[in-house]
């Protein structure tokens, strides 16, 4: 011990006291690498995220505002169910009208409420709160509309499209999965270079989710049928 004779006899008291400070002063010291060592991994990590490509934002291919949007949908019913042998409709427009007042919000088997301030998805199944979904909804001067209301029972699985690039899973202009509100309106999946806009407006007008997301939520929609499934969109 420096400082200290060799061979004289030290209160315990004061050996204590020596040692408590050489271990305040070594966990100083370890205190300081880690300080250093954790700055230099944020410096790092800054220079990594600036130094990363930034992707642009892609517009969905379908733009729900054109006013040929119902030929246009028509025209992708018909290659839908030509290159996969599936109804591009869950239900007759007969059998979803029956079920018109059949139940509304919570009170459908599956309710999916979007939360455009929050650029968030809340679904409900049975009544009981499930998941919330990041979502994009339509960027400024293709705002997503309000809606309340069941799907209008025009849906899309993911499919490999000869018209589109990029088609498979993100066919009809990269909209897997695609559960439509109310004309060219949709809730669908998205490509890869968008998932990290999800949580920001973004999209052409309609709500997108990630494609995981957006085929969990077709599928109980295909499960339950349209008439038993509700969508709300609100600030």
């Amino acid at each position: 011990m420096p400082g200290f004779i060799k061979g004289a006899n030290y209160h315990p008291g004061l050996i204590k006291a020596y040692y408590s400070e050489v271990v305040i002063k070594i966990s100083n010291i370890l205190l300081g690498l880690v300080t250093i060592t954790t700055l230099s991994l944020s410096v790092q990590a800054s220079q990594l995220h600036a130094a990363a490509p930034q992707l642009p934002n892609v517009l969905d291919e379908l733009n729900p505002f054109d006013p040929n949007i119902e030929q246009i949908l028509e025209a992708y019913d018909k290659e839908h169910e030509e290159e996969t042998g599936v109804s591009a409709r869950a239900h007759s427009i007969e059998a979803l009208l029956d079920f018109r007042t059949a139940c509304k919000r919570n009170e459908c088997a599956v309710w999916a409420m979007v939360d455009k301030s929050e650029q968030r998805l809340y679904l409900y199944v049975n009544g009981v709160f499930q998941s919330v979904w990041p979502v994009s909804t339509g960027v400024a001067g293709h705002g997503t509309p309000n809606f309340d209301t069941h799907p209008d029972g025009r849906i899309y699985d993911s499919y490999t499209s000869k018209k589109y690039p990029g088609g498979d899973f993100n066919g009809l202009g990269n909209m897997p999965y695609a559960v439509f509100i109310s004309g060219g309106f949709a809730i669908h999946g998205t490509s890869q270079g968008n998932w990290a806009k999800l949580g920001t407006r973004a999209s052409h007008g309609c709500v997108r989710i990630h494609p995981d997301n957006a085929f969990q939520f077709n599928r109980l929609v295909r499960s339950v049928g349209v008439g038993n499934v509700w969508v709300t969109i609100q600030e």
